[in-house]
């Protein structure tokens, strides 16, 4: 109210503000009631002290405009009865944004932003602390109600989640307050926005005392966050750390001086002046009801009007008081617009220019419209198309002072406006929350989801409340609060703890590793033995023995084994290109050779006996024709397999990174699987044939006894290679490839065993045995 008339005296003695015009005031008080707010703008309208309406009474100077009311409410009645007359009203704390609608509120202004702009700001608070669990609180009038629908929308959109909602039910005595407490406090919501009047809060907050809440971080709106009346000490544990958004403060100079000079004395029958002099220097004025006050508070002084203000008013920031301040100023320079008009060029009917002294609401409030001028301290007023003024605020956050009370320190701002585009500016490091902790607090329906894991919501509930998982297996989540994991790239796999991507492991039958050097070191000796075989051969090769069992097909299969060890030699080692494109084939070739000299070696036994008998034709195909015929023709079959398969489907090398996680297996892709499957049918029917003919020739007499050999051999080889395939099929990596290199190294040692080892041992240690006449089969009786 001081405002008001300090800002109307201001500009009277003003020079150049409206020179030689005086402005003039009356106070009405609507006592927070809406039936006083009523009865005030048409006692403002009528002009005289009995109302009557659609008329006006009033002599000398024109109603320019009203400044007020404080309350939403009470501003939306009153803007509609004057907008019926066009008259400007001006409010310095109504925020709610319905006010704003120009076709119901036609003549509204204010001074202080709409809860618009302030819900928006709230919210981006809300995310600047990374809040995303909060709840909500707010009176149920119009500034509350619409306020919590904004805000919730615009946290909602921001990404945050609501834990509650509860209104402040303003028409109960205790406004509801236990139940709200109650909710307050099961609530796993840390951060609570309030938006309503500090007299409605106020309740709340000594039912929060009672119940002794505390820990709570309290985000305010305007209307209280810089409330006195919620400063007391005894809220200092419930209060403290409070952030929220406060009505932009600035000075009002000489403002300090004026209210310095007040004395009750000057203002005898101002009912206002004594109410602020108890509230300023906590006295009572002599009266009965006071000395009724007196004796039962005996720390309550009686007013004598002499106090001294120099304690008392040393702030130098003002709000509200400079809301109103502006208000005035505004109506002020739109009527200086009526003395700086030209006629002709004026903004009326024919450029007609209004008369200051006698002009029609409607066309002071086209200038209200345009008015734009800057404060005393520097800010820019105008009002957009909506009425609002530039949308400005402090961010406040309440400390503990050094006395031990509640006070506001602004320790940001919320400006739509800022030339450098940033909005909301927050120092962090000036900001201190409850228990003096400096750490931002935390507010999460669920904890963080550390690296590793991702987000998953659970059904029913809001998007914050959400289960931490695992990345599946090959994904990982390199940050916190990770939506979805994502896949490391095919030579990569998560590390243990699944945030990041290390190397794969190659994985091959490696001449390192244990397996690999064993049967490295297992096929180069394997392979000597057919050398040696090969020299006792070819030391006794006149000996009955060794010329009775073929002499040149006994060196040339004990070379093909020779190769068989060696050949496995191919499949250890990393699979180059090279590698894989002939081991199988020399795999497969080497092993017809060794199988097709068996077959001629059983053939030309078979021949041998029957070529005995008189009458024989079978003699002309004995010698190496035969043998040869069989082993080229037998040969010849695999080397036109193995070519048509490197020719339309070659083996090629492969990286298998499916098998075993974090591994990646380079192996040989066979190319074509029915080529190589054909080219081992192939050896196996061999196989099959020779034991079939070996078998058939297991009778002949014991001088040819090399048939039995073969038997066995055959049959041992087909025993591995029949193991093989299962063993084959079912291993994975390297063991595959050892599987393989196994089975040759086994089949290689049946026939070296079964066919060769028998006749060594004759020729080195059963030297009787190797002769002409045991041959024949003399001298066995003997024995």
């Amino acid at each position: 109210m001081h405002a008001l008339i300090f800002a109307v005296q201001e500009i009277n003695q003003d020079p150049e503000l409206l020179p030689n015009t005086t402005l003039g005031y009356q106070i009405f008080d609507t006592c927070i009631a809406l039936r006083r707010a009523a009865e005030g703008a048409l006692w403002m309208l009528s002009g005289e002290q009995y109302i009557t309406p659609n008329y006006c009474c009033v002599n000398g100077a024109p109603l320019a405009g009203i400044i007020g009311d404080s309350g939403s409410t009470r501003s939306i009645l009153m803007a509609q009865i004057l907008g019926l007359k066009q008259y400007p009203l001006i409010s310095y704390f109504a925020s709610n944004p319905l006010l704003g609608d120009r076709n119901m509120f036609p003549s509204f202004f204010r001074t202080i932003p709409s809860d618009e702009f302030q819900m928006r700001g709230l919210a981006h608070l809300v995310s600047f602390f990374g809040w995303s669990w909060v709840g909500l609180l707010a009176s149920d009038d119009d500034y509350g109600q619409y306020g919590i629908q904004m805000a919730k929308q615009e946290i909602i959109n921001s990404g945050a989640c609501i834990a509650f909602t509860q209104n402040i039910l303003t028409g109960q005595p205790n406004r509801n307050a236990p139940h709200i407490v109650q909710v307050i406090k099961e609530s796993t919501a840390k951060v609570v926005i309030v938006i309503a009047s500090d007299s409605d809060f106020l309740i709340v907050m000594e039912e929060l005392l009672r119940q002794n809440v505390t820990g709570k971080i309290w985000v305010g709106s305007e209307a209280w966050v810089t409330s006195s009346l919620l400063s007391d000490k005894q809220f200092l544990d419930v209060l403290a750390g409070t952030i929220g958004f406060a009505i932009h403060g600035g000075k009002m100079p000489n403002f300090n001086n004026y209210l310095n000079n007040l004395q009750p004395s000057k203002y005898l029958y101002d009912s206002f002046m004594k109410e602020l002099w108890e509230k300023m220097f906590s006295c009572t004025w002599n009266s009965q009801e006071s000395r009724d006050i007196l004796m039962a508070n005996t720390t309550i002084q009686a007013c004598t009007g002499n106090e001294t203000h120099k304690d008392i008013l040393t702030e130098d920031i003002y709000r509200v008081s400079l809301n109103v301040y502006v208000a005035v100023y505004a109506i002020a320079w739109a009527l200086q617009s009526f003395l700086h008009c030209i006629p002709g060029k004026g903004p009326f009917q024919h450029g007609a220019c209004a008369n200051i002294s006698s002009f029609h609401p409607w066309q002071l409030l086209g200038y209200i419209k345009n008015v734009h001028f800057q404060t005393k301290d520097g800010r820019h007023i105008f009002f957009d198309a909506n009425g609002n003024p530039p949308a400005l605020y402090d961010i406040v956050n309440w400390h503990v002072s050094a006395k031990g009370t509640l006070e506001q320190v602004v320790v940001g701002s919320y400006d739509l406006n800022a030339a450098d585009g940033k909005i909301l500016k927050v120092d962090r490091s000036a900001i201190t929350w409850s228990n003096n902790i400096t750490q931002v607090p935390i507010s999460k329906c669920s904890p963080n989801c550390t690296p590793g894991f991702r987000k998953v919501i659970v059904p029913g509930k809001p998007h914050c409340c959400y289960e931490c998982t695992p990345c599946p297996q090959g994904q990982i989540s390199n940050q916190t609060d990770s939506l979805e994991c994502h896949p490391c790239s095919w030579d990569h796999w998560p590390n243990l703890q699944q945030d990041r991507c290390l190397p794969r492991t190659t994985e091959f039958l490696a001449y390192e590793e244990p397996l690999g050097y064993s049967l490295s070191a297992a096929s180069i000796l394997s392979s000597l033995i057919p050398l040696v075989m090969f020299g006792i051969f070819f030391h006794y090769k006149k000996t009955p023995i060794v010329r009775a069992n073929n002499y040149f097909l006994s060196c040339l299969l004990l070379f093909s084994l020779f190769l068989c060890f060696l050949c496995s030699l191919g499949f250890i080692g990393y699979p180059q290109p090279e590698k894989c494109l002939l081991r199988q084939v020399a795999f497969g070739m080497v092993f017809a050779l060794c199988i097709s000299c068996v077959l001629a070696k059983t053939i030309t036994v078979i021949i041998a006996f029957n070529a005995t008998k008189p009458g024989s034709s079978l003699k002309k195909w004995i010698g190496v024709k035969l043998s040869l015929c069989v082993i080229v023709f037998c040969v010849s079959i695999q080397l036109f397999v193995c070519v048509m398969w490197l020719t339309f489907s070659p083996p090629f090398s492969e990286f298998d990174t499916e098998t075993k996680p974090g591994i990646v297996i380079v192996y040989c892709n066979e190319g074509s699987a029915i080529a190589f499957w054909c080219m081992l049918g192939y050896l196996g029917l061999l196989a099959i044939i020779s034991f079939i003919v070996a078998f058939l020739a297991r009778r002949l007499p014991d001088s040819f006894n090399e048939a039995k050999f073969i038997t066995f051999s055959m049959l041992a080889f087909l025993s591995v290679w029949v193991s093989f395939i299962p063993a084959y099929l079912s291993a994975r990596g390297m063991y595959t490839v050892a599987m393989e290199v196994f089975a040759i190294l086994s089949s290689s040692w049946a026939l070296v065993v079964c066919i060769f080892v028998p006749e060594c041992f004759i020729i080195l240690f059963r030297t009787n045995m190797n002769s002409r006449e045991h041959l024949m089969g003399k001298g066995r009786g003997q024995r």
